[in-house]
């Protein structure tokens, strides 16, 4: 593997053990991810927001 490949792989593991390490100690809980996921479809589909479309995810 090459140097580039090994650190790619270090940061990917290095995230990942910090997303499990923040979900574990409730920094990350479901309404965060949910509030993530409307955040990221009113960005991408900000065109069904200016035509009334609610996406809110749940209630």
């Amino acid at each position: 593997m090459s140097r580039w490949r090994w650190r790619s792989l270090i940061l990917l593991v290095y995230v990942i053990i910090g997303i499990y390490i923040a979900w574990v100690y409730d920094y990350i809980t479901p309404a965060v991810l949910r509030d993530v996921a409307e955040a990221l479809l009113a960005v991408f589909l900000w065109f069904l927001v200016l035509l009334g479309v609610d996406l809110h995810i749940g209630g």
